[in-house]
């Protein structure tokens, strides 16, 4: 069987200039950068704002398990599978994180004959726009160190410096460590901590501006730190938010790229879901939906985190309305859900198949609530057996759910046909989207109906902490944004250890940060992380470059 690099190094690209002709872009706002990457101006959008938006579907799934539920692969077969069927289609994708992909989740261009290319360099350096934004976040924590040191005009404490240094790599000896030690002349010494890229509100605002205009507008209202006198200190404050918007006016262009089927992609942005809002940019969901008929985009993890923050911030934030939203699940994931361990999945056991679809059932009720149409697209593995497979299906058809069985992993397009077919109907129907709490509500109720109404659970518990930081957002008006929660993608609660569909069970909230650039607040749950570490065996240890210059081990 052949692994996902070797399938993609196989396939032959066109030039990016023939996917440019087949998304109807205007030669004149493509920027190359080599021959089958390109990236697309913003002016784009000026030209083509009287054209009406084509549908929008989103493709999100249960909660992730060891076992795999191959979202990304879905979401790229269903692109060629509308196409396929003779839709003018685009994908909206984010970009993988350096860090998963020499840790362990791997990359995220989607799998087997369902793959967006060149996929080494997707999954590697790509157009640089991580490394632009990792560069912008650690030049704001510079310039804020170094005010400290040259007489602290701000009145700065050290001690509520929140603005906190990245690197795109899972480091976890940077979660805790002390600055400026040793020399005076280093700076003023303090305790601080590293995120890694993607979790930044630099990568946030990236995803959620409408241009580079927007983008400084909203970078100049980041809080940084807080004075002596616990006042906001903001990015307009240190003033740099003109040298940011200079490390940017790349990175905020969107990446078009192809799928191994020649389907026009969109690659840009790539916040993570369990920390912040995981949706790809703003920008390039707008572009696309000028461009086609359909856009496909997807949000990362399960339902309770991408979805919900798709549905009630990005779509909030941008004003979209979804069409429509596919569920995916994996019969191995829901046996893993229903309690089988990693090493028997390949046994045929209906009965914790049907055991663990309650994963999945409180995941169609809670995107229901939305108000879009919903189908569930079961991502087909070769060791599913007939009886398992038909028992999903059958379980489907009783709850009156819409349901597809898809392949796109083995025959990519061809594989999702079926799915296609049955999406475009769903977008044929009404959708009366609406998010699911006012943001005008208080933080504590907001959180509580994300707690209630998507996870399943009773209450939530705040620490002191916590409390003391809610009644901080009262006091600028910041607890009238949307709610971003970190929390586990594991499970539904915030104990990664708990899978399936757990009852009467609590939402520990830690603390709450206000990313006030970005838009939401940050509501950390249970133990949560914002920089990962990498396994025992790291992923990175099995790569290199073979004698006729191919990468290895990429997947």
């Amino acid at each position: 069987m052949k692994t996902d690099l070797q399938i993609a190094q196989e396939n032959q690209m066109v030039i990016i200039d023939e996917i440019v002709t087949k998304a109807g872009i205007n030669p004149k706002y493509v920027e190359h950068y080599g021959l089958t990457k390109a990236k697309i101006d913003l002016g784009i959008l000026d030209e083509l704002q009287s054209k009406e938006d084509g549908k929008l579907v989103l493709v999100t799934a249960i909660n992730p398990t060891k076992a795999g539920e191959g979202k990304s692969t879905t979401t790229v077969g269903l692109v060629d599978g509308l196409a396929k069927i003779g839709k003018n289609v685009m994908g909206c994708l984010r970009e993988p994180s350096l860090g998963p992909v020499f840790g362990l989740k791997g990359g995220a261009t989607g799998g087997g004959y369902a793959q967006v290319v060149p996929m080494e360099d997707i999954n590697l350096h790509f157009t640089g726009d991580m490394h632009a934004i990792t560069t912008a976040n650690n030049l704001v924590a510079a310039i804020l160190d170094n005010s400290i040191y040259q007489g602290n005009e701000l009145n700065i404490d050290p001690t509520k410096v929140i603005w906190k240094r990245c690197l795109d790599m899972n480091d976890r000896t940077l979660r805790d460590i002390t600055i400026a030690q040793g020399k005076p002349t280093n700076g003023v010494e303090r305790k601080d901590s590293f995120c890694i890229t993607v979790a930044t509100e630099v990568m946030a605002i990236l995803c959620l501006s409408k241009d580079l205009k927007d983008f400084e507008e909203r970078i100049n209202r980041c809080v940084v730190a807080y004075t002596y006198d616990n006042e906001p200190v903001t990015i307009k404050d240190l003033k740099v938010a003109g040298a940011l918007s200079v490390i940017m006016k790349d990175a905020i262009k969107p990446n078009l790229v192809q799928t191994l089927e020649k389907t026009p992609v969109l690659i840009h942005g790539g916040p993570f879901a369990n920390i912040a809002h995981g949706c790809n940019s703003v920008i390039a969901t707008k572009m696309a939906l000028k461009l086609s008929d359909y856009v496909i985009t997807e949000a990362g993890f399960g339902a309770d985190l991408g979805a919900e923050k798709f549905l009630d911030i990005k779509c909030r934030l941008a004003n979209l309305k979804p069409s429509a939203v596919v569920i995916v699940a994996t019969i191995r994931a829901l046996k893993m859900h229903g309690g089988v361990d990693s090493e028997n999945l390949a046994n045929e056991n209906v009965e914790a198949l049907l055991k663990g679809v309650e994963n999945l059932e409180k995941h169609i009720e809670s995107v229901k609530q939305f108000g879009v149409p919903m189908i569930v697209a079961v991502n087909k593995f070769a060791k599913d057996t007939d009886a398992e497979v038909n028992a999903l299906i059958k379980w489907c058809e009783e709850k009156n759910v819409s349901v597809s069985l898809s392949d796109a992993w083995a025959k990519g397009g061809e594989g999702t046909v079926d799915l296609a077919e049955k999406v475009v109907e769903l977008c044929s129907k009404e959708s009366d989207f609406s998010p699911i709490y006012d943001v005008n509500d208080s933080i504590e109720n907001k959180v509580k109906i994300i707690t209630q109404k998507i996870y399943g659970g009773n209450d939530v518990v705040f620490s002191d902490e916590a409390k003391t930081q809610i009644e901080l957002m009262k006091k600028y008006g910041w607890d009238k944004l949307p709610i971003c929660m970190a929390k586990t993608p594991l499970s539904l609660t915030d104990d990664p250890k708990i899978q399936g569909r757990p009852h009467d069970f609590d939402i520990h909230v830690t603390e709450l940060k206000v990313s006030a650039g970005a838009g939401f607040i940050v509501v950390y749950t249970g133990n949560i992380m914002t920089m990962p570490g990498l396994p025992k065996v790291p992923a990175a240890l099995g790569m290199g470059i073979d004698d006729q210059g191919e990468s290895y081990g990429i997947f």
